[in-house]
């Protein structure tokens, strides 16, 4: 089975979150940085990666994904902190592995 990876983008000012899903984690965080993908991201330049979570199959990664989108903008924030409290930019840790 491939693995899957769920991550949350924010922006520059971490005013805006996006969680998604990936199987391919560094091509789809490369699209989002150059652009690539319409919609969203795209428009509010959310682009820095914040948090990142590894899963053996696709299918538990799109249930964590639906998890944390129902879960509220605080609890989000505080699931971040616990796994990178400074809200660095973890592009550049993620493409070099």
């Amino acid at each position: 089975m491939k693995e899957a990876y769920l991550y949350i983008l924010t922006n520059k000012t971490n005013n805006l979150l996006y969680i998604g899903v990936s199987g391919n984690i560094k091509a789809r965080l490369f699209q989002h940085r150059k652009h690539l993908v319409e919609g969203f991201t795209d428009k509010y330049n959310i682009t820095k990666v914040v948090y990142i979570e590894k899963f053996d199959v696709m299918i538990n990664a799109i249930e964590r994904e639906k998890q944390l989108k129902g879960w509220t903008r605080q609890k989000k924030i505080e699931l971040i902190k616990t796994f990178n409290p400074n809200f660095k930019d973890l592009y550049e840790d993620i493409m070099k592995n």
